[in-house]
């Protein structure tokens, strides 16, 4: 036997279970100057009892078959269940050789007749251990599935698959808010699940990264809608029934990417239309070359260089739009909107780049830019300024150093800024923002929410926040003319926002119907192209000097 294989044994601990005194006296001493640990049973409850209490130590077992109180067998199996990839080995009379098959199916890996031939035993401890090690390659070891590298070699051994990628929403804020133990236990209840929906007879499926998992239909010629409606009934009932972690139940819920491909493309084409699903909103979604991913992620690639270069050349600058008084249309202030200034001149809308630039970390950049831009126009103009800053700019201490550096800096123009905390962004620690506002009202700042009505929003923040306004989503405002509903909505916001104190603003003002409504539910200021697009620092200067604006 090569010395190789017998250095491999010398790091691993092995669990041995033998009835027969003598046998297990000689072949325990064996092991001990082989092996660098031994936990040793006299029968099979013993060994299954050493298994559970040891079984992350434990690398490979050794059993009779004939003990009493639970034989060799029925220790196996039962540690199996416990771990399906544990190496077990199993020492037999030639008599008993007809439980050998019964050994097979249950995934026992080799067998010793007794006699034990030591060198015999020898090798077949180290050629399991050189097969786990393999096997190990390919199976996740948390739920036993198999994982990226077996389905990757899987997909290179087909020319056409037909393939869904299951990725678990926010599976980080489940590791958070309950841990990771707790998250452990719903991955394998994940995989269950996935098992009874998608049986190995039809499908083969893999756990591919923490919270990802991959289905291949085995009949490539499988109808793809019924596939789809098969993944769907799966995300149903994972959407219907919690997920149960210590008597208590956790909804989670799923996005499906599902994809046909020849060339071996199909789990490319999973990875990218699964952002693709959660960029439109939809839960499954099935790829399609219209969709032109590709020159999607073409694009993104393009606008992270031209960040790059635009943050070193002061190609971003601020545009200014007049926030207006709701009874007199005088302007109260305006809001600084980010810009991209393209070789050509064209200003270029934030929606092109601004989730880029978040993605790509360069955003706290843009932020840099904002106030500096802010603050320029404010003391030019002697104006108020608002901006917009987000619960991850509150969150990054570069970012809020910065800020009080350049508020210091600009301490007698202070008063005339005031930031308006993004609403849609989830904000995931209220104390944070309110530490944030503390320090900037030091400065006399005035702080709104932005977006209000939109994504998460929720009354009781208004609460917990020393706020001075809220600014109403404009896709409450942008139809309040035609949809009723709408208008009862604003009215409830604008209702509550003056009983504990705050001022209203009503964004995508963008006609005079609309206007008539707002004021008529009693938002306190307008914004939109009904008054005035935005404008760059040239053009508010000479609007401001030809007195184009009424301002408050």
């Amino acid at each position: 036997m090569a010395t190789e294989n017998l250095a491999l044994l010398k790091n691993i601990t092995v669990l041995y279970a033998e009835d027969e005194k003598n046998l297990r006296e000689v072949t325990t001493n064996i092991l001990v100057g082989f092996t660098k640990k031994q936990y040793i049973a006299e029968d099979g409850v013993q060994g299954l009892e050493l298994f559970k209490e040891n079984q992350n130590d434990i690398d490979l077992v050794i059993t009779d078959i004939n003990m009493p109180n639970m034989n060799g067998l029925d220790m196996a199996k039962a540690i199996k269940e416990i771990n399906p990839n544990i190496p077990i080995i199993v020492a037999t009379a030639f008599s008993n050789t007809e439980y050998l098959l019964e050994a097979i199916n249950m995934g026992i890996d080799k067998y010793v007749l007794k006699p034990v031939d030591i060198k015999k035993l020898l090798k077949v401890m180290s050629q399991s251990l050189l097969y786990h090690e393999l096997k190990d390659l390919y199976t996740d070891n948390l739920t036993h599935l198999p994982n990226r590298n077996r389905l990757k070699k899987d997909l290179n051994e087909t020319d056409e698959d037909l393939m869904a990628l299951i990725n678990i929403d926010k599976f980080s804020t489940i590791n958070d808010l309950f841990g990771e133990d707790n998250g452990d236990k719903i991955l394998y209840d994940f995989s269950v699940k996935l098992r009874k929906i998608f049986q190995e007879d039809f499908f083969k499926l893999y756990r591919v990264e923490a919270d990802k998992f991959a289905i291949i239909s085995k009949d490539v010629q499988m109808d793809i809608n019924e596939f789809q409606s098969r993944c769907e009934a799966f995300a149903q009932d994972i959407e219907d029934n919690e997920i149960e972690v210590d008597g208590n139940g956790i909804d989670i819920n799923v996005t499906i990417g599902i994809a046909k491909s020849k060339d071996h493309d199909a789990y490319k084409h999973t990875q990218r239309v699964i952002s693709y699903a959660r960029s439109r909103y939809k839960s499954i979604l099935v790829y399609d070359e219209s969709f032109n991913i590709g020159a999607n992620f073409e694009e993104n690639i393009m606008w992270v260089k031209k960040i790059k270069t635009g943050l070193k050349n002061g190609d971003f600058k601020a545009f200014f739009q007049p926030i207006v008084d709701s009874n007199t249309q005088k302007v109260y202030k305006f809001e600084a909107l980010i810009r991209y200034i393209d070789e050509d001149g064209t200003a270029v809308a934030p929606f092109k780049f601004l989730d880029i630039a978040k993605k790509a970390r360069l955003y706290p950049e843009i932020i840099k830019v904002m106030i500096i831009e802010a603050f320029d126009a404010i003391r030019a103009e002697g104006i108020r300024v608002a901006l917009n800053i987000s619960f991850e700019d509150i969150i990054i201490k570069e970012s809020v150093d910065f800020i009080m550096d350049v508020l210091e800096k600009n301490k007698e123009y202070a008063h005339l800024l005031e930031f308006e905390i993004l609403e849609s962004e989830q904000i995931d620690d209220f104390e944070i923002v309110t530490n944030f506002i503390q320090l900037v009202k030091q400065y006399n700042c005035l702080i709104g929410v932005d977006d209000f009505g939109a994504g998460y929003s929720n009354f009781n923040m208004l609460t917990q926040l020393d706020l001075d306004f809220v600014k109403i989503d404009g896709s409450l405002i942008k139809h309040i003319d035609t949809e009723p509903d709408l208008k009862t909505i604003v009215e409830t916001i604008v209702s509550f926002a003056e009983k504990v104190g705050y001022k209203t603003i009503a964004e995508f003002v963008a006609s005079e119907d609309i206007y008539n409504v707002v004021k008529e539910v009693g938002t306190t200021y307008c914004q939109g192209y009904y008054f005035d697009a935005p404008m760059s620092m040239d053009d508010l200067k000479t609007k401001i000097e030809t007195k184009q604006f009424e301002l408050v």
